[in-house]
């Protein structure tokens, strides 16, 4: 049995939340490095341009990629043989309120999504728990900003609709889009389970590394066809044009009922920031 203490997971949540909000993941920044020089667009190519100057002068100045630091949406796999001394939830909580008070990073978190109070702290974290074999305590952040969440939706597809209807309603939603979850963007698509849980797989599936398919090979071959027809829709680094609206579609998928299937579609910006420690 590992013994975990609510301090180790505090100081490691903390650092997780100035890390990813300050230093964008390597395999974001390679991929804009490497539209800008695909990109036929003049303004296409000036827009990336500045993204990845802004994301290295951030990086290098530890402050924010961007303004909306996001409300922390975290991945906790605990395996069978972990003891946490505490609260695993409260560490959590604890370790994004110093993160984002100690980071200087903007609190958006409200208490009440009707009466929206603002916490002061960012928190509570949206948590995702899956109890695994062995006795690691791994945790994913992947602080979602809402420029880009807002343009996220779910639809109930029936089994007829098939891949047809599933490429249709991610077309139609990153059309619908636009320029506002600012482009270029990743889309995270759930497919399967019931109705929560595509949502769960479309969001877990930005945590995914892009460059990286899914081992499925239909799957990946419909991730493919998705990402350059994506493409084609001409919305462009920052909705100005071009022919980089997407720089990854990742897809999870689950099984699910004879009678349905569920298909949600989780936007993210050009800062998909998320970190994974293991401990």
């Amino acid at each position: 049995m590992k013994k975990i203490t609510e301090k180790q997971i505090i100081d490691v949540i903390k650092e997780m939340c100035i890390q990813t909000n300050c230093c964008l993941n390597t395999d974001v920044s390679d991929a804009l490095e490497t539209s800008y020089e695909n990109e036929i667009s003049e303004t296409g190519k000036e827009i990336l341009n500045q993204l990845v100057i802004n994301a290295k002068i951030a990086g290098s100045e530890m402050i924010p990629i961007c303004q909306d630091t996001g409300m922390v949406v975290c991945f906790v796999e605990i395996g069978q043989d972990v003891f946490v001394e505490g609260s695993l939830e409260d560490a959590i909580n604890e370790g994004v309120r110093r993160g984002y008070s100690e980071g200087f990073l903007r609190k958006s978190v409200v208490s009440d999504p009707i009466l929206r109070e603002n916490t002061g702290d960012n928190t509570p974290a949206v948590i995702h728990y899956q109890i695994v074999s062995g006795d690691s305590l791994k945790i994913s952040i992947l602080p979602k900003g809402f420029g880009s969440e807002n343009m996220s939706a779910l639809k109930m597809l029936t089994p007829s609709q098939g891949i047809e209807g599933i490429i249709d309603f991610v077309l139609e939603t990153c059309s619908n889009a636009g320029p506002n979850p600012c482009p270029p963007i990743i889309v995270g698509v759930g497919i399967g389970g019931t109705m929560e849980k595509s949502a769960i797989l479309a969001k877990k599936s930005l945590l995914r590394k892009i460059g990286v398919s899914n081992p499925l090979p239909h799957i990946a071959e419909l991730e493919k066809t998705l990402l350059s027809e994506t493409n084609k829709l001409g919305i462009g680094p920052g909705g100005l044009g071009g022919i980089t609206t997407a720089l990854a579609v990742n897809i999870e998928i689950y099984p699910t009922h004879i009678a349905g299937l569920p298909v949600s579609v989780n936007i993210s910006c050009h800062a998909t920031r998320h970190l994974e420690v293991e401990l």
